[in-house]
């Protein structure tokens, strides 16, 4: 008797810590986005649209690839690995359809800090010239790409840590103005970068605090020693550039297929450049060899760790921020929802796993997504498609790419940031909603071009937090236990249906069950009391109007009761509401009798919920 109850004890036990394989399914399912998605892909809907977004995304990622692993101070080679490898990544991990991982300005700024402090220039000369088993490069490149590689290792590190603890939460801190202004500081950081290559000038590697202006400083001091030659190539790049995109978003609607400028302009002039022999004669500085194919993997230099570690935060940071407002807004135009926490996991490990392959630091780009919005990309194999071209690249084009001028380079990289530079138009929108969050996107704005983007960042968070905790003590506290229940009777009579709609405090959002019982054709109407909206900000704004339009999408007419002159104004100019119905009204009596005193509602039967 003993051994039997033993024996079942024993079975139950083993049940209870048996993992179901449901479950484990279910697990990497979650874990996996790509199990979920890729099953059900639509080959004859999606495999087109798909295909040509690859190969428009894939002349970004190599042009974005070789121009950042510049700023990154590195070889340019790394950075057609860094447009590989963490896109394959983030496709597997990742939630957004639109999101193109891969070499990204900002996480290259931060890690050109670390490359250049530990590794400087006046190092080259006392390495020995010999050149190093992986891909004939010199002692000295492989050095400044193992710090690169050490920054997003340990990057990745943080964003991995960061999932674990799920902190993705933590991103309600992140709003819409300090976003705003962190990217576009940091694109203008980005611009001003490129302003040696646009003028051809020789500009030693400034760092630290105000390096903005001390960068003009130098140009305005120097402005004798800008290349006539470099000066006009860019200003025609950007030229041509501007002209056919503003054409190819005017007509998208019109051609099925836009025309790819950024690979036109790259053959153009490096055909140009090589027939004329322009790096001789006029002395344009060129992006040089490229070497063919992947060297294998190796582990970053793990020595330097201690000495990366406030550059691998702000990677994790910038690069997190940055990457999850274009997911969430990608999730927001095509209707899915993104898991913040599953977001930094695949950032992480899309840094982690590719820092082995000798890749900078990386995030999602703008441009990038752009480029998938305007070819009408459906999934992640438009991704995977761009790495298909970027390896035809890396094993067989790379090295044509030698007489590509890096002032048509520059000038793509410029270009390309066009999404982010004209985000300065927000500041009108936030003065008219909000002068607080006006004043945070200018002082962000500001600390980021004084300082770098992750400290700008830090900035916009500290401001955000200070201003809810000094408009906390204003909030109103309503207890609902002494407030008197209000009842609206309202009687309709459509083909002998007679309802009675009960509007009390106490029904926590929903009508009662005697005005919920089914009508035909019923009608439903909202109404959102506003009276304890003490104070709002721009975020707030923008949800209350979303709810309006979901609402409105739907069918369901919304009224908004006791709003105060302020928020009215401030809807009004966010959103487009509509003019032809009253929607703001000075109780939630007035918002009843004027949604069943409707004459165009009189063969309906309505609910109005609170």
């Amino acid at each position: 008797m003993t051994g039997a109850k033993r024996k079942k004890k024993n079975v139950l036990w083993s049940k209870m810590h048996t993992p179901h394989w449901e479950d484990f399914k279910q697990w990497c399912r979650k874990r996996l986005p790509i199990l979920e998605w890729a099953p059900h892909y639509n080959l004859k809907e999606n495999l087109l649209p798909d295909t040509v977004s690859g190969i428009m995304l894939a002349v970004q990622q190599v042009t974005q690839g070789l121009a950042f692993a510049i700023l990154s101070s590195v070889h340019p080679v790394f950075g057609l690995y860094g447009s590989l490898f963490p896109a394959i990544i983030y496709a597997m991990f990742g939630m957004g359809h639109h999101v193109a991982t891969g070499t990204f300005a900002l996480t290259s700024l931060i890690s050109a800090n670390a490359v250049e402090r530990l590794v400087p220039l006046s190092v080259q000369n006392l390495t020995t010239q010999s050149n190093t088993s992986v891909l004939g490069l010199s002692d000295f490149e492989m050095q400044r790409i193992g710090v690169a590689a050490a920054v997003s290792f340990l990057g990745g590190v943080i964003q991995v840590a960061m999932f674990v603890l799920q902190l993705g939460s933590a991103t309600f801190l992140l709003t819409e103005p300090v976003i705003s202004a962190m990217t576009t500081g940091a694109a203008t950081h980005v611009v001003t970068s490129q302003v040696k290559y646009l003028l051809g000038m020789k500009i030693p590697y400034i760092s630290g605090p105000l390096t903005f202006f001390y960068i003009y400083a130098y140009v305005f001091e120097n402005i004798k020693s800008v290349r006539l030659e470099a000066l006009l190539l860019s200003l025609l790049s950007i030229t041509v550039l501007v002209l056919v995109k503003e054409l190819n978003e005017q007509f998208k609607r019109k051609i099925k297929v836009v025309l790819p400028v950024d690979l036109v302009l790259i053959i153009a002039s490096s055909f140009a450049c090589y027939c004329t022999s322009m790096e001789k004669t006029y002395g344009l500085e060129v992006v040089g060899h490229i070497p063919k194919g992947i060297p294998p993997p190796r582990a970053p230099p793990m020595h330097v760790l201690s000495a990366v570690i406030t550059e691998a935060f702000g990677v994790a940071l910038v690069g997190y921020v940055a990457s999850l407002a274009l997911a969430q807004g990608s999730a927001k135009k095509f209707k899915y929802s993104v898991d913040d926490n599953q977001e930094l996991l695949a950032h992480g490990l899309s840094n982690v796993i590719p820092s082995f392959f000798f890749c900078i630091p990386s995030a999602a780009a703008m441009g990038r997504t752009a480029v998938l919005y305007s070819t009408r990309a459906k999934t992640q194999v438009a991704c995977l498609i761009s790495c298909i071209f970027v390896l035809l690249v890396i094993y067989a084009i790379g090295p044509l790419l030698y007489w590509l001028p890096m002032c048509v380079l520059a000038s793509i990289i410029v270009v390309g940031l066009k999404g982010m530079l004209i985000q300065f138009r927000d500041l009108k929108k936030y003065w008219n909603v909000d002068k607080i969050d006006w004043g945070i996107w200018v002082s962000t704005y500001v600390f980021t071009i004084c300082f770098a983007a992750n400290v700008g960042l830090l900035f916009g968070v500290v401001c955000t937090i200070a201003i809810v905790i000094a408009r906390f003590p204003r909030a109103k506290t309503l207890s609902i236990k002494n407030i008197k229940e209000m009842e609206f009777k309202v009687k309709t009579e459509v083909d002998g249906c007679e309802q009675n709609t009960l509007l009390s405090p106490l029904s926590n959002g929903n009508c009662s069950e005697e005005a919920s019982q089914p009508c035909q054709n019923e009608k439903c109407s909202l109404i959102l009391d506003c009276s304890g909206l003490t104070f709002f900000d721009y975020s707030g704004v923008s949800m209350l109007v979303e709810v309006y339009m979901d609402c409105k999408n739907q069918s369901v007419d919304v009224s908004l009761a006791h709003c105060t002159a302020s928020l009215i104004k401030a809807m009004k100019y966010h959103g487009n509401l509509d003019s032809e119905k009253p929607i703001f009204f000075e109780s939630v009596s007035a918002a009843i009798s004027n949604i069943h005193s409707n004459k165009n509602l009189s063969k309906l039967s309505d609910h109005s919920e609170v």
